[in-house]
């Protein structure tokens, strides 16, 4: 069996050509060393911006691309010594024998080398990196910068976040079972956890752990979502005999809240990517749940629509992703700032087709996973202007989501939740309903 840092160089090789996303599920989940590569590549890419700058100073020149994995391995060494509890000897010297690993011995001298050139000077580089916003935030500085410019006093705690490591939060089924006694049912289980503070449905977990070991995971009475994303069934809120319509659905977390909100709704999926809707059909299965589930271009209501318009659509709209990146922290090194324009022709593209099919009287609330005002209230409000038979509706604040809660900010229109280091993640919605 490799070396399971130079299995996590492997994993990492291609999210810094820019070739794909980061993917670990080719790793069987009972393999002994999952949690460590996962530990490896998520930590190095959650830190990459500040870890390639130190890279820079300690390689004499430039890696070529084919030894990409070399790059990997050099930034998993800097990863454990700088951010992980590893003897500094043995973040060197494993670092260094996963080269061998990886059929190139000739690296294992500069491995040697960089490392404890880094481990001599890191007070020196630290202190010549101090004044670098990149360094300091772990953030690229494109991103860097747009958070600063929107966010302001807010900056700093959105980049503590993105570096953080995200909790587990589960939602309760509530028309199974109440949140108190799913409380008190984990208590009996020496499992430590405490309500959410925004949605009535959600628990948070002290410490994270496989759902296997959640009593009433495999039942369907509890499933794995961030408070935030809860907030979506909830601010729709569908009704008996509701036809709703969840778009870019995959892979089916808000499609079985929904129905877990109100069971008497007739309920459609879509999403463009056939190779997703089995994760649809999976999550349904195990809440026991039906809906349609339908593979097709939301865009294209020709292909798919059958002239029943909808009472409550979800467009759970492509984005950025930059509220949730300490999920999927390969954002900061795959994202572009040209990325963004191209995300809002999406969003408005999907508006505009999925209001046409939206039922007078109905609602419509538009979800991102972004923190950026240009795909979130920019976008809602070009719309707006658009229609005549549109209003936007105010977001109700309850006693769940309290308006002194300082991570709810009124956007009008919309509300924004920016991510919470050891709460949820960021957020954006609007709802808008048809005259």
């Amino acid at each position: 069996m490799k070396n399971p840092r130079a299995r996590a160089a492997q994993h990492l090789a291609p999210v810094l050509l820019n070739q794909s996303a980061l993917n670990l599920d080719s790793i069987d989940i009972e393999d002994p060393d999952r949690g460590l590569i996962a530990e490896l590549c998520y930590g190095t890419l959650r830190y990459l911006p500040a870890l390639e700058l130190i890279a820079q100073k300690i390689l004499r020149k430039k890696l070529k691309e084919k030894d990409a994995d070399i790059l990997a391995l050099l930034l998993i060494g800097l990863y454990q010594i700088g951010y992980l509890r590893v003897a500094d000897h043995a973040a060197v010297s494993e670092t260094v024998q996963a080269a061998k690993q990886l059929k190139k011995p000739w690296a294992t001298g500069l491995l040697n080398a960089s490392l404890r050139n880094y481990l001599s000077s890191s007070e020196d580089f630290a202190e010549q990196l101090s004044q670098n916003p990149v360094f300091s935030s772990a953030h690229p500085n494109w991103l860097l910068k747009s958070i600063q410019r929107q966010w302001g006093e807010h900056a700093e705690d959105i980049f503590t976040a993105g570096n953080s490591r995200p909790p587990m939060t589960l939602r309760v089924n509530l028309a199974r079972q109440s949140r108190e006694d799913f409380l008190a049912e984990l208590k009996e289980h020496n499992i430590d956890a405490q309500a959410g503070e925004l949605c009535k449905s959600a628990v948070q977990l002290s410490q994270p752990r496989g759902v296997h070991r959640i009593p009433g995971f495999a039942e369907g009475k509890v499933s794995v979502q961030d408070e935030g994303a809860q907030l979506a069934a909830q601010i729709l809120a569908p009704e008996s005999g509701h036809r709703v319509l969840d778009a870019c659905a995959a892979p089916g977390g808000k499609a079985g809240h929904l129905i877990e909100w109100c069971e008497d709704i007739s309920l459609v999926t879509l999403d463009a990517d056939k190779s997703r809707l089995e994760k649809i059909n999976q999550n349904l299965k195990r809440l026991s749940y039906s809906a349609e589930v339908i593979a097709a271009d939301a865009n294209q209501t020709h292909d798919w629509w059958h002239g029943q318009r909808f009472d409550r659509i979800l467009i759970d709209a492509p984005c950025s992703g930059t509220g949730v990146m300490r999920r999927h922290p390969d954002i900061k090194t795959l994202r572009t700032p040209e990325d963004i324009s191209g995300f809002r022709e999406q969003q408005l593209a999907l508006l505009s087709s999925l209001w046409s099919v939206l039922a007078p009287g109905g609602r419509l609330l538009y979800a991102t996973c972004s923190i950026l005002k240009s795909e979130n209230q920019d976008v809602v409000s070009k719309f707006a202007q658009q229609q005549a038979d549109l209003s936007i509706l105010e977001i109700p604040i309850t006693h769940e989501t309290t308006a002194t809660n300082a991570s709810i900010h009124q956007c009008n229109p919309g509300i924004q939740l920016l991510p919470m280091a050891q709460a949820h993640d960021g957020f954006y919605y609007a709802l808008m309903a048809k005259a």
